[in-house]
């Protein structure tokens, strides 16, 4: 009876690492806007999650994260009285190390369908760049952000429901 209960749990732990190995990275090019609802999942911040695997797409703000090559995109929209607040965290390598100096544009899609372009400024104090979406209709907004890091072209796809 030992060895059966064993071997279930040996099977067991093979279908859910075989589960999660068979994940990929987004990329922003050719992959939908990630999913509020699953980007929005807690980070596991246990001692016992060692570095090597240590899950780099994860949302360390609670938004929705696009991995495009050695840089992290995580956009957190929150809604305010006077509209939407945008935070966009801007990262490269595996320990997430800010980056300044950008040049960062959104090109949103509202709900009706027309477009409005906004410009992100970087705060430095929060280390991250924020944008103030005015509209105030319900609905889903598709946000293109378009970065550049001195002259390297970064871009992420994002969607939120107001």
């Amino acid at each position: 009876k030992v060895n059966k209960f064993f071997t279930a749990i040996a099977v067991s732990l093979g279908l859910l690492l075989g589960a999660c190995a068979s994940g990929g990275e987004q990329s922003a090019s050719d992959a939908p806007a990630a999913s509020p609802s699953v980007a929005s999942s807690p980070v596991d911040e246990s001692p016992a999650a060692s570095p090597e695997m240590a899950d780099h797409s994860a949302p360390a703000q609670g938004g929705q994260v696009v991995e495009v090559g050695a840089y992290h995109l995580e956009l957190v929209a929150a809604p305010e009285a006077s509209g939407t607040h945008l935070d966009l965290f801007l990262q490269s390598g595996d320990t997430h190390e800010a980056i300044e100096g950008a040049t960062v544009t959104g090109q949103v899609q509202l709900p009706d369908g027309s477009q409005k372009e906004v410009d992100f400024e970087y705060d430095a104090q929060g280390k991250h760049y924020t944008a103030l979406l005015s509209e105030a209709a319900s609905g889903e907004y598709k946000v293109a952000v378009l970065t550049d890091i001195n002259g390297e072209k970064v871009n992420g796809r994002f969607s939120f429901t107001k």
